[in-house]
């Protein structure tokens, strides 16, 4: 990400109902499948600022990973130096078999070689370990967002499942975020026709707080929609898998 995205995600992800959501949304994914432990080894992929990692601190251990120095300096400023390192997705300093629960939240859309990070997550995970990965999806959502955030590119179901590997079993997939598909598709068309005229926007939504009340509904939803198995969304802002390593 560009250096002044860390500042603003620093800023707005304890209490935002998107990133707080979407933390307590793979956590419940955790618990369903793996019950963790003391012992257990989690690694949490392209770290950000580590909140993450921080909260899953006080129930396993945690390894941070990213390789942007702004990132590395939060990490290691929240966590502590044994507990973030410099690493690629697609090279990750760790052994065969290795962790218990890796996650990659909104990570491999940043990676050219996505296919190549997600066998990287096989590799080092353990026979019967777990990994939780969200990301971006609908191409038709693609704005000046995902150019900032220097995105890859936006996935489908159907593109996500091409790059998932044989060695793993998939337990979950599904379109996230949802509720507000609508509102984000009809804002960031008005952004870009606006760009198109000439008139620059430089604020954004996915920088600012909504009202409390707000707030706390949309994370309701987000959540709830999402920490459940009986309905298969068409579509959504962004996607869930969770995929276990076969013996």
């Amino acid at each position: 990400m560009n250096p002044e995205e860390y500042q603003n995600l620093a800023r707005v992800e304890t209490i935002h109902w998107f990133y707080a959501g979407k933390r307590e949304i793979v956590r419940h994914w955790i618990n369903q499948f793996h019950r963790l432990q003391p012992g257990d080894l989690l690694v949490d992929c392209g770290a950000g600022t580590g909140i993450f990692a921080e909260e899953m601190s006080r129930s396993c251990k945690v390894l941070a990973l990213d390789d942007f120095e702004e990132s590395l300096e939060l990490l290691k400023k929240r966590l502590g130096e044994d507990s973030a390192r410099k690493a690629s997705c697609t090279a990750l300093p760790l052994a065969d078999n290795s962790v218990d629960v890796l996650t990659a939240l909104d990570v491999i859309e940043h990676v050219e070689d996505d296919r190549g990070a997600v066998r990287e997550f096989l590799r080092v995970l353990r026979p019967g370990g777990i990994a939780v990965i969200t990301i971006p999806a609908l191409m038709a959502l693609w704005s000046d967002w995902d150019v900032t955030l220097r995105h890859f590119r936006r996935y489908s179901k159907e593109s996500l499942l091409q790059v998932i590997p044989p060695g793993f079993e998939i337990l979950h997939v599904n379109y996230i975020n949802v509720a507000v598909l609508p509102i984000v598709f009809g804002v960031r068309k008005w952004r870009a026709v606006k760009g198109r005229m000439g008139i620059k926007t430089n604020s954004r939504s996915e920088d600012k707080i909504p009202a409390l009340w707000l707030n706390g509904f949309l994370g309701w939803t987000f959540v709830k929609s999402a920490c459940q198995n009986a309905v298969r969304f068409p579509a959504g802002v962004g996607l869930i898998i969770v995929l276990r390593k076969k013996p």
